[in-house]
C-alpha cells in the first residue's frame, strides 16, 4: 500500500493511486486507505479517508472491460487535499477499517438472498426451457442432470446465505461472509458456463438488445460478470485463505495472510 497522506494544519495532503475501483465515476466519495506513518508496523501506520471524488487533485480514469463498459476505474491523487473532519476513524486505525469494510462487501457480495430461480440460475432455466425442454434424445437428458445439479447448488447457497443473513442480524458480519463470496464466485461462474453450454453457437452472439431479450443482456453477464466476482471483494485465494485462518481458529497475522 503506497499512498501517502501528510498532515498539514486541519488538512491530509494525498499523494497515490487507488485501482478497481468500481463506479469512481459516477460516486461523489469514495474510502481510501493510506499510509500516514511510514515508520510504524505496515498495518499500524495507515488511516482511512473518505475523499470528493470531484475534488481538486482527484482524477477518475475508466477500466474498459470486454463489453465496452467500464464499471471499474483507477483513481490518482496529487496533492489532493482531504479535511481532517473526512477522516474515518483514529489515524493509524486504517487496518480495522479496511477490514470491516471488506467484510461487508463480501457480505453484499456473496450474502445477499436473491428470490428462488433468480439471478444465473433464472437464466439457465429461462435457456432450458425455450431450446431444451422438448427434446428426448440423451445428450439432452445428460444435459438436464446438469442443470438439475447447478440448481442445487445455488439453492443452497441459497438457503445457506438467508440463515447466515439471520445471524447477522445479531452483529457485525464475520467470516461466513468470506465463504459465502467465495462460494458464489465459484458458483457464478460455473453456472453462466453452464448456460454458454445451453445457448452453443448462440453464446458467441452479442447485441445491444433491450432488457429481457435472453441473448442480448444475458450475454453481457455471460462475457463479463463472472470473471468480475473473482475479483470483488477479495481475490478468490484471499477469500480461501480468510476461510481457512477462520475455520481452523488460527491466530495468523495479517502479514501471514497474503494471497
Amino acid at each position: 500500500l503506497a499512498s501517502r497522506a501528510i498532515k498539514d494544519g486541519d488538512e491530509w495532503i494525498l499523494n497515490g493511486q487507488k485501482v478497481w475501483t468500481t463506479m469512481a465515476h459516477l460516486s461523489s466519495f469514495g474510502l481510501i486507505i493510506a499510509r500516514t506513518d511510514p515508520d510504524a508496523h505496515k498495518h499500524n501506520g495507515l488511516t482511512a479517508f473518505l475523499v470528493d471524488m470531484h475534488g481538486e487533485g482527484v482524477e477518475v480514469r475508466p477500466l474498459y472491460q470486454i463489453t465496452g463498459e467500464a464499471e471499474f476505474n483507477e483513481c490518482f491523487f496529487t496533492d489532493a487535499r482531504v479535511p481532517d473532519s473526512m477522516r474515518l476513524g483514529a489515524v493509524g486505525e486504517g487496518w480495522p477499517v479496511a477490514i470491516t469494510t471488506l467484510m461487508n462487501e463480501r457480505v453484499s457480495i456473496g450474502g445477499a438472498v436473491p428470490g428462488r430461480n433468480s439471478g444465473p440460475i433464472g437464466e439457465v432455466l429461462k435457456i432450458w426451457k425455450e431450446r431444451w425442454a422438448n427434446r428426448k434424445d440423451a445428450y439432452a437428458y445428460a444435459m438436464r442432470d446438469e442443470v438439475v445439479k447447478s440448481w442445487v447448488r445455488n439453492e443452497l447457497a441459497r438457503l445457506t446465505n438467508k440463515r447466515a443473513s439471520d445471524s447477522r442480524k445479531a452483529g457485525t458480519p464475520g467470516p461466513e461472509g468470506s465463504t459465502a463470496k467465495l462460494a458464489y464466485a465459484e458458483e457464478n461462474k460455473a453456472t453462466y458456463e453452464l448456460a454458454v453450454t445451453l445457448l452453443a453457437t448462440l453464446a458467441v452472439l452479442h447485441t445491444r438488445a433491450p432488457t429481457g431479450n435472453l441473448f442480448g443482456p444475458a450475454l453481457t453477464l455471460l462475457l463479463s460478470r463472472p470473471m468480475m466476482f473473482q475479483v470483488n471483494g477479495a481475490t478468490v485465494r484471499v477469500a480461501a485463505s480468510v476461510n481457512v485462518v477462520s475455520a481452523c481458529n488460527l491466530d495468523v497475522a495479517p502479514s501471514a495472510v497474503k494471497r
